[in-house]
């Protein structure tokens, strides 16, 4: 067992090209419909009539148990409608964006709970003023009804080395708080028990966030503004140039963990955490306190003993809380090892024959002209894809280049269409890369080191061709790389010359006429697509060079 237990949780925030855009119907009413969305979308849920306040749809089941009612400003999505649950919270109240929940409404969750049965109800507010201040009002209105209620301040923010008076902030890991009284509240335990045990886990949670860019409450401007390639660590600590993620990572851990700052979680001195003695025992990752398209992360440890795992794999109806597994993590294996058997040829078992150096020269010809037309292809599948189809290919033409390097060419052409194959698989990508190996797998068994005339090549483009109709779902006319040259060109095989090339080109070139029916493309207005389709035009440059080479050899 190492030193100690740790439960980390990574928030991951993501963020809009343009942080004004929100897709919303209206400023005044997005709060609202997004809570209502939220109630509707899950049956479990349910929405108190005239206040931003999210309940569990059983309150009957609260009776003689700890209700947990928590809130805060919106715009955290999921937090907190979404830990609404058995298991978690029996209540969640909005207030406007980034703003406050109204007294009136905290105590209208507070009496619906009560009067639902609920013993007592523990309030888990986040270290803000307005927080404070609103749900201690409803705190003190509802104990003049009798309602008894207490309330638990999180407030873990590691940003600052000297918190003002004002105290640390509450962020992310009020959702581990949720999680924990949650718990405690289902299983029975009462009002001081559920705030004792909370209180002491409180003391070993930390969080510190790290923003890429900001956000934009509806209907104003950003925040903030981050120069570019900055990052800000920790709301007011100021920015730092962006670097690599591990880098960022490091710099979270030891600023968290720095005993030099009265906000610090004690952790041992290191450089991650593995290396300080700590055991991880559960990692969550995912989105689970945000601040609307702001772009960025935060890092939440908890520590942990037995009992808090206990109570945090126990189970829970909060739509928002995540499948998580109950396996510890440091230490536990995660690589599952392949079959004992290899379905990849003995490639250092090939021998030379009478074709390999032609080979040879047609492989180095079709890679150097896929490199020359790098930029071309990408260019024109910015047109209409995502923009990489000379980079696929150029991928694959330098795999192809350094496999030549220590590898004699097989003597049997069909054994070097499987090496191929297999090249283009595993390092080419994409749909183009299973597109390829599609075809060379199916064309390797037609042709052999004793049958490799015009009539067996043919047969091979036919059937390497059929492959790619069969599972890529193309015909020709789709405007696509079956069309885009294969169909043209196996017809007509036997004459391997420049006038056959060249009805190949034209076939590339057609394309531009062609509406999309599969493919990436298909999925753009006809419209928008006035270019050679890339993939025609690649294919176009490797037969190409396979006539050039073959040309030369007369």
């Amino acid at each position: 067992m190492c030193a100690s237990a740790l439960l980390v949780c990574v928030d991951v925030v993501h963020c809009s090209s343009q942080p004004q855009k929100k897709l919303i119907n209206s400023v005044d009413s997005c709060v609202d419909e997004a809570v209502c969305g939220l109630v509707r979308a899950n049956g479990g849920l349910s929405l108190l009539k005239g206040h931003r306040v999210v309940l569990r749809s059983d309150l009957e089941n609260l009776r003689g148990k700890v209700a947990l009612l928590s809130g805060g400003g919106s715009g955290h999505e999921p937090a907190h409608g979404g830990y609404v649950g058995a298991g978690m919270l029996s209540a969640a109240v909005a207030g406007g964006v980034f703003a406050s929940p109204p007294p009136a409404s905290i105590l209208a969750a507070i009496l619906s709970l009560y009067n639902a049965g609920a013993s007592g109800v523990l309030l888990i507010v986040k270290n803000y003023t307005g927080d404070r201040l609103n749900f201690g009002l409803a705190a003190e209105q509802a104990r003049n009804h009798g309602v008894a209620v207490d309330m638990v301040i999180v407030a873990e923010d590691c940003a600052f080395d000297r918190p003002s008076k004002a105290g640390r902030r509450g962020l992310c890991g009020t959702v581990l708080i949720h999680k924990l009284a949650g718990a405690l509240a289902q299983e029975g335990c009462s009002l001081d028990q559920i705030v004792s045990k909370v209180t002491e886990v409180l003391k070993g949670i930390g969080t510190l966030g790290v923003s890429l860019s900001p956000c934009s409450v509806p209907g104003c401007l950003p925040s903030f503004v981050l120069p570019p390639g900055d990052m800000e660590l920790g709301l007011g600590k100021g920015s730092e140039r962006e670097r690599k993620g591990r880098w960022v990572v490091k710099t979270m851990l030891d600023h968290m963990t720095n005993p030099d700052s009265q906000s610090h979680l004690p952790l041992k001195s290191g450089a991650l955490i593995k290396n300080r003695g700590v055991e991880v025992a559960r990692v969550m990752s995912g989105s689970f306190m945000t601040s609307l398209e702001m772009t960025g992360v935060s890092l939440t440890l908890m520590k942990a003993n037995q009992e808090t795992l206990r109570l945090f794999d126990a189970k829970t109806s909060a739509p928002a809380w995540p499948n998580l597994s109950s396996v510890c993590v440091t230490g536990r294996s995660y690589i599952t090892d392949p079959p004992a058997t290899s379905t990849r040829p003995q490639e250092d078992t090939y021998t030379e024959g009478p074709l390999s150096p032609v080979m040879r020269q047609v492989l180095q010809m079709i890679c150097s002209t896929l490199l020359d037309k790098q930029e071309e292809l990408n260019s024109l599948d910015r047109a209409a894809g995502d923009g990489d189809c000379g980079n696929t290919h150029a991928q694959a033409a330098k795999v192809i280049q350094e496999w030549l390097q220590d590898h004699v060419i097989p003597g049997c052409p069909g054994q070097l269409l499987s090496v191929l194959a297999r090249l283009v698989q595993e390092k080419m990508g994409g749909s183009s890369g299973a597109l390829y190996s599609l075809f060379l797998t199916a064309a390797a068994g037609h042709v052999t080191e004793t049958q490799s005339n015009a009539a067996a090549w043919a047969s091979a483009v036919h059937a390497g061709t059929q492959a790619m109709r069969r599972y890529g779902g193309a015909d020709p006319g789709d405007r696509t790389m079956v069309r885009d040259l294969l169909c043209h060109f196996h017809s007509t095989f036997h004459a391997l010359q420049n006038s056959e090339y060249t009805k190949t080109t034209l076939g590339a070139e057609e394309t531009r006429n062609l509406t999309a029916k599969a493919g990436r493309a298909s999925y753009i207005a006809a419209e928008r697509i006035t270019l050679p389709d890339p993939g025609a035009v690649a294919v176009a440059a490797i037969l190409r060079a396979v006539v050039e080479v073959l040309e030369a050899q007369k």
